[in-house]
């Protein structure tokens, strides 16, 4: 590192050192539900990458995508622009021609949740296939094998969820059902980067896995997401398909890795026509840059401190708010070890108070609220005249849609802060 170099990254980590740290004023200083926690590496680690000019992916993004596989304890990991891009990627992985016999087709059925976020669904309305909406239970959130297999068809052909807030869902005994009925498996892992199901990372049980890097999650690099998976032929796939299409798998600014960069001949072109510009997939350029990938690495060193201050701060909140009439406090999938994302809370119908009246107060109080995501998906204009499927009632996933909403626990919240919060509810709730 040369010394310029090497006053200026010290100079910005003084900066940071020196930076005005707002000091907690119940009512005045406003309690975010969720949010970014950086420090000065972070700072820094952008600043590095900044003065290298790393601005397209590069040796950061490659480093990254190894150490977030190794977290998952998976073979492969591609970073993407968003954690969006990301589930699109790997749903769209499935309907390759690669896949031979097992690859998706238009009309397919795709079983997910009514109540969650829509970048779950959007990827598999976006390809053709059906989706068939099951149920959730209130408490966990989440939906459960009985359900997923009581919505299996001679048509179904894989399951895309999403563990509820950092809370898994029973994804082994999902994971064995769908082995069980030939059926792909995509963990939707954006909210639940740290949590564990029987010991074992979330992320890690499906065919693909995905996560987001928003600053909203569990580790930010400002936008981006990633693809994880075991399975090297789907990796491929999505590695194609993230980078415009193209067969080639060189790193950016390299060429002939494959040392037969002009003796290949794919579909219909002459042979020796260059493997750069041969396309497998109609793909698209869905990549992160090292900027991102450079504050990710910094990031990914405090996944497990990240993950046991949202642990300690869901805990905090739920004591303090144990025994508060009116209302339903989350709980723990049995077996499992959530890195929480947020704490949710569902107004039970002989509360003397509605949701929303709760809602304005803490946010007359400065507390931010969010809904659980859509509610249910399916009573939404965009999702109204799309084909789809309904497996059951629905009615959890109405009452959440009514009645619930959730409050945040990312680590730049204070002790002082969860205890504010909750006596803000003790308090309304009393009165």
């Amino acid at each position: 590192m040369s010394e310029e170099k090497a006053q200026i990254l010290e100079l910005v980590r003084k900066y940071h050192q020196n930076s005005e740290r707002q000091e907690f004023i119940p009512g005045v200083t406003r309690i975010l539900p969720s949010g970014a926690t950086l420090d000065e590496d972070d700072r820094v680690a952008l600043a590095e990458a900044a003065l290298d000019m790393r601005i397209a992916a590069g040796v950061s993004s490659r480093r990254f995508e190894r150490e977030f596989a190794k977290l998952l304890t998976l073979r492969k990991a591609h970073l993407t622009n968003s954690g969006s891009s990301a589930n699109l990627l790997a749903l769209s992985a499935l309907l390759s021609p690669q896949l031979g016999e097992r690859r998706l087709h238009p009309g397919d059925e795709v079983i997910t949740v009514a109540a969650g976020f829509p970048t779950t669904v959007n990827p598999i309305i976006q390809n053709g296939l059906i989706p068939v909406f099951v149920d959730v239970e209130l408490g966990t959130y989440n939906t459960t094998p009985e359900r997923i297999e009581q919505a299996i068809t001679p048509r179904t052909r894989a399951i895309m969820i999403a563990h509820a807030l950092g809370n898994p869902f029973a994804v082994e005994e999902v994971a064995r059902l769908a082995r069980d009925h030939d059926l792909f498996l995509i963990e939707d892992n954006c909210d639940a980067v740290g949590s564990t199901y029987r010991g074992r990372p979330t992320g890690s049980f499906g065919d693909l896995s995905t996560a987001s890097f928003y600053p909203a999650h569990h580790i930010t690099t400002g936008e981006g997401g990633c693809v994880a998976t075991g399975n090297l032929l789907l990796a491929r796939i999505v590695e194609q398909l993230r980078d415009w299409g193209r067969d080639c798998w060189c790193e950016p600014g390299e060429d002939n890795t494959c040392f037969k960069r002009f003796d290949y001949q794919l579909g219909n072109l002459p042979h020796g026509y260059d493997h750069k510009y041969i396309f497998s997939h109609i793909g698209y350029n869905l990549k992160s840059t090292d900027l991102q990938a450079a504050l990710g690495l910094s990031q990914l060193a405090k996944v497990a401190a990240f993950a046991e201050v949202r642990k300690r701060n869901w805990q905090r909140m739920r004591e303090g708010l144990d025994g508060v009439p009116g209302l339903l406090l989350p709980e723990a999938t049995p077996d499992s070890d959530p890195s929480w994302f947020g704490f949710v809370i569902t107004v039970l119908p002989d509360a003397s108070f509605t949701m929303r009246q709760l809602g304005d107060h803490l946010e007359s109080r400065r507390i931010g609220t969010r809904r659980f995501f859509a509610g249910n998906l399916t009573r939404h204009p965009a999702y109204l005249d799309r084909p789809h499927r309904i497996v059951g009632d629905l009615a959890n996933a109405d009452i959440i849609t009514e009645r619930t909403f959730w409050l945040g626990v990312y680590p730049s919240l204070t002790e002082e802060m969860i205890d504010y919060v909750t006596s803000t509810i003790r308090e309304f709730a009393a009165a």
